[in-house]
């Protein structure tokens, strides 16, 4: 039965810690993160039982080391279950220096990879040591459950909003709680009133101030509840805050935020090898239409989606969140069907942070990426390198083609973005969206009137240069055949279909990627832009405006005349015009490209508190530890032992203050010394008190009667040597500089030595 009591706490301990790894569970893939900071708390408590015979000073060491191997043990599992290259040493260094950053910036759910598992593992493991220390070292139980509530709070906050509120797992917190104080009361055996054995004026006093204590902690409860009860009441329905919004999640480079000025360059080097492609399509479940203008054996790999324009430049916009291996799945659209495709892609000569894939990606391996789930979109926030080599598996979606030519188009708040049409569009550009909007209502009738336009009027030149400004597209569009105008490369038929189907009223946006077949090398000339329109019950759809093989366009000038306005210049290509600013993303959460992560006042921040507060609960744990003692020694045990633990104080006084004395010497001779030490102390200091303080040699004589007669001594004088013990330690404390008062109380050295017995 007393085995089991003495159970009943550190299990209360483990458990507590455990719930915390329970509710940041929640907002993790899988069961792994909860094994591991079970694991973790279940060995920090146990290494505390059992090295609870051994000095409380060697307990830390004993334990971090203890700590170490089984975190280097979860970093490893984590690895090899998220299929992360590299070894132990690079793994466990990578996810030390990013642990944190990438912990708030991982989509949710987060995959339990070595940066996502270190924090909270190490965290409970220090959390359960702490506790542990605190309820059994000390016998302080609730203010070992300080930990555990810290690391549980800690827990609450990180997931925020992204799950559902943890009701049952607050109610088990508290009632393990609960379980673990009754336990400690009932196997306390009751005590006798202390007070009954002093002196009637001491006893009066004692009783006055514990009533005095008693009273006040009452009307301190009873005035926090009144002062916080109604805040607190006012945040139950609230929307708990987010700690992700206050980290930057990785951002792309600036030549990655548009990458369709990069078409008209890889068009001049149609040679240069930018990916190897080896692809596998799964069996299609149902019938559906091929991207218009690709053939069965055709592979669209995606590299950015952009959905901004402001009438200069079309941008990415996307906000990438760290992931793991298993990207999160979202639902198909209604009318499509779905078709997997396995892709191992080679990276060769291909450059920045964008990470290729066929739409929509759901399980990347063999790199660290970063998701949009918006444009279901890659990064590598460390950026591509020659050699990398990565598997992907793409669920890429079919719309059913009978289905188009009745389905609508959405509209609303949801598509503002893909709707946005930025001011300054020329007057021409606008009148033939009109025209072509009035001689076509459907939407798909429209987009197809869109695509055959373009694809009949204009040429695919690869030396057109680069630029989708709204004076680019009008020259594009209108300018003179022969002069420049009237032929681009992808980049303008893409662009110019989507604004002309946004001013039709059309959601649209431009795709970058490359056309390859099912093995082999893409090269830069595979390299091509194409227009999607966002259907009803459909999805994003693709267009293929650019004209059909050995089909020569017909002049605009036969179906669309647009007003004379001022030529634009004939004896040079079209201007490419950038712009001269950096123009702010429709986007409202989008931030500024550069390097994604934590910002280094944030991280200087954060670092500086984290220390303080582990420094200070080391304090507060030594403080506490200290007081026990004392207590245990001037209270507890009959009156031989609490004169004795009283000559304890004394000698561990003198040692605190730097005179320690031999255990060869006589209780007499210490008591001699003592006298001097504190006569020393008040002359150095420059202080001075009553007398010669508290008489030492009284509880040298008493001492020696307990030495010589153990069972003789009496309980009034017990309490006579605390009284006698407790004046000298506070007088020579007083007479130390105010620096080493400071550290008086939470000097570990008297723990060290508690349980040497005095001579």
């Amino acid at each position: 039965m007393r085995v089991l009591r003495a159970a009943v706490v550190p299990l209360t301990l483990i458990g507590l810690t455990a719930l915390a790894g329970v509710v940041l569970g929640r907002v993790y893939a899988g069961n792994l993160l909860t094994g591991l900071v079970i694991g973790a708390a279940a060995g920090s408590v146990l290494v505390s039982v059992a090295a609870r015979r051994l000095p409380s000073w060697l307990v830390a060491p004993v334990s971090v080391t203890a700590m170490a191997g089984w975190t280097l043990w979860s970093l490893r599992l984590a690895a090899n279950r998220a299929e992360l290259p590299g070894g132990l040493l690079e793994v466990t260094s990578d996810a030390a220096r990013n642990g944190i950053p990438r912990l708030l910036t991982a989509m949710i759910p987060v995959e339990p990879t070595p940066d996502t598992v270190l924090v909270p593992v190490v965290a409970a493991w220090l959390a359960g040591l702490a506790g542990a220390e605190v309820a059994l070292r000390t016998g302080r139980v609730l203010l070992g459950y300080l930990p555990a509530a810290g690391l549980y709070a800690a827990a609450l906050y990180v997931v925020g909003p992204n799950a559902a509120p943890a009701v049952g797992a607050t109610v088990a917190f508290v009632a393990v709680a609960a379980v673990g104080l009754a336990a400690r009361t009932g196997a306390t055996p009751a005590a006798a009133d202390p007070t009954t054995e002093l002196a009637p004026r001491v006893r009066a006093a004692v009783r006055l101030r514990l009533a005095a204590s008693a009273a006040f902690g009452v009307a301190l409860v009873v005035g926090l509840v009144a002062l916080l009860g109604p805040v607190v009441a006012a945040q139950v329905d609230g929307r708990p805050v987010d700690p992700r919004r206050y980290v930057e999640p990785p951002q792309v480079q600036t030549l990655d935020e548009n990458p369709l000025i990069r078409i008209s360059g890889w068009a001049l080097h149609p040679e240069q090898k930018l990916l190897d492609v080896s692809t596998e399509r799964a069996a299609v479940a149902a019938p559906g239409a091929e991207p218009a203008g690709d053939a069965a054996d055709v592979v669209r790999i995606r590299l950015a989606v952009l959905s901004d324009y402001d009438g200069v430049t079309w941008r990415v916009g996307a906000t990438y969140r760290n992931a793991g291996r298993i990207l999160p799945a979202a639902a198909p659209s209604r009318d499509s069907t779905v078709q997997t495709v396995r892709q191992q892609i080679t990276v060769a000569e291909l450059t920045g942070r964008l990470l290729p894939a066929v739409a929509t990606p759901r399980e990347v391996s063999g790199a660290r990426v970063a998701y949009d789930p918006a444009s279901g979109t890659l990064i590598r926030p460390e950026g591509l390198t020659p050699g990398l080599r990565y598997a992907v598996t793409s669920a890429e979606e079919r719309p059913d083609e009978n289905l188009l030519a009745s389905a609508n188009v959405p509209a609303g708040e949801e598509v503002a973005r893909v709707l946005r049409v930025a001011d300054g569009v020329p007057d021409p550009m606008r009148r033939l969206a009109t025209q072509l909007a009035e001689q076509n209502g459907a939407p798909y009738t429209r987009a197809l009137a869109i695509e055959q336009f373009l694809a009949e009027h204009y040429r695919v030149v690869a030396d057109a240069p680069s630029g989708h400004a709204y004076p680019n597209l009008g020259f594009f569009l209108f300018g003179p055949r022969g002069g420049g105008g009237q032929e681009g490369t992808s980049e303008q038929f893409a662009a110019a279909f989507a604004v002309l189907g946004r001013l039709s009223g059309l959601p649209t946006r431009v795709v970058v990627g490359f056309r390859a077949g099912g093995q082999g090398p893409v090269l830069a000339g595979d390299a091509f832009a194409w227009p999607e329109v966002l259907f009803d019950g459909l999805g994003w759809v693709p267009f293929n405006p650019l004209p059909r093989p050995n089909e020569e366009p017909r002049p605009v000038e036969e179906d669309f005349r647009p007003t004379p306005e001022d030529p634009p210049p004939s004896e040079a290509p079209a201007p490419t015009v950038e712009p001269t600013g950096s123009p702010e993303p429709v986007a409202a959460g989008e931030g500024p490209p550069g390097r994604g992560g934590v910002s280094t006042p944030l991280l200087v921040a954060g670092g500086s508190g984290g220390l303080l507060v582990l420094v200070g609960a080391l304090l507060l744990t030594l403080w506490a530890m200290r007081r026990a003692l004392t207590r245990a020694r001037l209270v507890e045990g009959d009156p031989g032992q609490r004169i004795a633990g009283a000559w304890q104080e004394v000698t561990d006084a003198l040692r605190l203050a730097g005179r320690p004395v031999g255990d060869d010497l006589a209780a007499t001779e210490v008591a001699g010394h003592a006298r001097v030490a504190l006569a020393e102390a008040r002359a150095s200091g420059g202080t001075s008190g009553d007398g010669d303080g508290p008489s030492v040699d009284e509880l040298a004589a008493l001492l020696n009667q307990v030495g010589f007669a153990p069972d003789a001594a009496a309980a009034d004088q017990a309490a006579r040597a605390a009284e006698v013990a407790t004046g000298y330690v506070a007088s020579l404390r007083s007479a130390r500089p105010w620096w080493r008062r400071l550290l008086w109380s939470v000097h570990p050295a008297p723990l060290r030595r508690s349980r040497r017995s005095p001579r």
